[in-house]
């Protein structure tokens, strides 16, 4: 196979509408480089719910490929992200994943900073050493209906438009009170787009989910679909869910916003949820007050998406590790106020989902493992994977942009 000598805005203006990335687009290290610094910084990304820190020094740490962030509950009782990187040498600071503390110590020489980011403490430094310029790095950090995101760049896009727009249908489902219930990291062996271009697409999920696919309509062509519909749009209303679409995603967005979207999609009769036998796996979710037989898709940004039943939200949060390796982070959320043991059981609230993402693992690290071959050509896309098109486009334009 010759060597592509393309320059990278060569590589991006040559890409053929409606098919599959280029090679190196998974492969070259230089892009990986470019990529991080103009797509993945300049987004936000979903670290977690509120609930999950919820008193002063509560803290969990988020890590995306060689970024850390450590979120904090800060004395005034909002919340804060800094960078996990100490001001003096540059170690990790906090090598616990979550916790509650007084004070952030460095492991190698001992520097302490406090839930403010503040250096409290710097051993024989010189007398002229000014601790007040010495805190941790800020991050930029937001909430959305109770969803903590997170962003590493300097400049990231704007959130506003995202909750205004979001704040009616998350409310539906009372995500200011969710708490997490369950929470799992899969280790994925293949890079990052492939990971987020498996799950905007369900041409794959009849033949490789079919768990997933005897209950979710998302299976079948749109069509077809829209037609199954009608059982679920006759009882929205009385069950409090009202019919809204939203669709500010990927290349849609408004200039300087970031791209966000809601849609509601009927279950196949007979199923109330997202479980083995179709049947509530925890209490009724917000004001809702009954099943209407469908479940809601959110998406805020590039790699956070969320799926809504009347009983439970499922987070999916994708991320790269390095150019060849990702992460998948799932939570489970349901009501703060259900009681694990009498409410739900967490091996029935997360059993779906589970077996479907262990399934993607393989499935997704296979594909990168093919996308490397000498012989691997950029294929064109189904009609069901109107998505995952729309997704590499935006990939694109966000890559090109200064």
């Amino acid at each position: 196979m010759q060597q592509d000598t393309r320059t990278i805005d060569e590589l991006i203006a040559s890409h053929v509408p409606g098919h599959a990335l280029e090679q190196r687009f998974y492969t070259d290290p230089e892009i990986y480089r470019l990529e991080f610094e103009r797509v993945i910084a300049r987004n936000w990304v979903l670290a977690g719910h509120c609930s999950e820190i919820p008193e002063p020094g509560d803290f969990k740490v988020f890590n995306v490929a060689l970024e850390s962030a450590i979120i904090v509950r800060g004395s005034d009782g909002t919340i804060k992200a800094f960078a996990n990187v100490c001001r003096h040498r540059g170690s990790i600071v906090c090598l616990e994943a979550n916790g509650s503390t007084r004070k952030f110590t460095c492991p190698y020489h001992g520097w302490m900073y406090d839930i403010d980011g503040n250096l409290a403490a710097a051993r024989n430094m010189p007398d002229d050493f000014d601790k007040a310029s010495h805190g941790l790095n800020k991050l930029s950090v937001d909430t959305v209906s109770g969803l903590i995101f997170v962003s590493f760049g300097e400049e990231p896009l704007s959130l506003e438009g995202a909750k205004r727009d979001m704040a009616e249908p998350m409310a539906m489902f009372g995500f200011e009170d969710l708490k997490v219930a369950a929470y799992k990291e899969y280790d994925i062996g293949a890079n990052w787009k492939l990971s987020v271009e498996n799950y905007q697409e369900c041409y794959h999920c009849a033949h490789a989910h079919p768990d997933y696919a005897k209950m979710h309509t998302l299976m079948v062509d749109g069509k077809k679909r829209d037609r199954l519909q009608h059982h679920m749009i006759d009882k929205m209303e009385s069950c409090g869910i009202h019919k809204i679409e939203i669709d500010f995603g990927d290349t849609k967005s408004p200039a300087g916003e970031i791209g966000y979207s809601y849609s509601r999609t009927a279950l196949f009769e007979g199923y109330q949820t997202g479980s083995k036998e179709g049947k509530p796996v925890a209490p009724l979710l917000g004001a809702l007050k009954n099943y209407d037989g469908g479940a809601s898709d959110f998406a805020i940004g590039g790699f956070s998406y969320l799926l809504a039943y009347s009983d439970h939200v499922v987070g999916y949060v994708f991320t790269p590790v390095n150019i060849g390796n990702s992460r998948c982070d799932v939570y489970w959320l349901v009501r703060d106020d259900a009681e694990e043991g009498k409410d739900y059981d967490v091996d029935e609230l997360t059993w779906l989902w589970d077996v479907t993402t262990e399934a993607d693992k393989t499935i997704i690290a296979n594909n990168g493992k093919g996308v490397q071959s000498r012989f691997y050509r950029p294929g064109p896309f189904s009609n069901m994977e109107e998505p995952e098109r729309r997704y590499v486009a935006w990939f694109l334009q966000e890559l090109a942009r200064e």
